[in-house]
């Protein structure tokens, strides 16, 4: 048998047809890259959704907090309401039971406002402090200058910060 160069079986192969397939085509990698572009927009997008869905529940859970937060301040002033109530339909009430009603209603009520941290500010003989005291007055007095000397209506503060400064009268300077 003789080699004969058009002989189809013994067609040398190009070293370039191997590299071929080892090593993908343009278009496969093309679509390789458009392939982990699209889950990286999908991965984007759903971080993004996700991040919009909790400022929106931030913002319901905060208008929540706002629209409710007195709610357990209410039910308890429900129960001094009731008390109140309760007086007035008495028919046969005397001034004696009258006023112990009252003083009744009134620790109950004292006793809700120390469940929630309000607390008096009642500064007789404390030194005037603009934050916590309003002035109305000044009086002639034994009390060094700037003392509390009276007070008209008492304050009233939460948490130690005030709600309502008390109006007091001061001692004058002694001169």
């Amino acid at each position: 048998m003789e080699l004969n160069d058009t002989n189809p079986q013994v067609e040398p192969q190009p070293a370039t047809a191997n590299a071929a397939e080892v090593m993908p085509g343009l278009d496969e990698m093309l679509q390789e890259a458009e392939r982990k572009a699209q889950e990286h927009y999908d991965a984007w997008m759903y971080a993004k959704a996700e991040g919009e869905n909790i400022r929106r529940r931030a913002i319901e859970d905060v208008s929540k907090a706002q629209k409710f937060a007195v709610e357990r301040f209410a039910n308890e002033m429900l129960a001094v309401k009731d008390s109140l109530e309760a007086g007035l339909i008495v028919e046969t009430a005397t001034v004696e039971s009258f006023k112990s009603g009252m003083e009744l209603t009134l620790k109950q009520m004292s006793g809700v406002l120390e469940k929630f941290n309000i607390r008096e500010i009642n500064p007789v003989g404390e030194k005037f402090d603009a934050h916590k005291h309003q002035a109305i007055g000044m009086l002639d007095s034994d009390q060094p200058a700037n003392t509390v000397v009276s007070v008209m209506q008492k304050g009233y503060a939460l948490n130690d910060r005030v709600l309502r400064p008390a109006l007091v009268m001061v001692s004058k300077a002694k001169g």
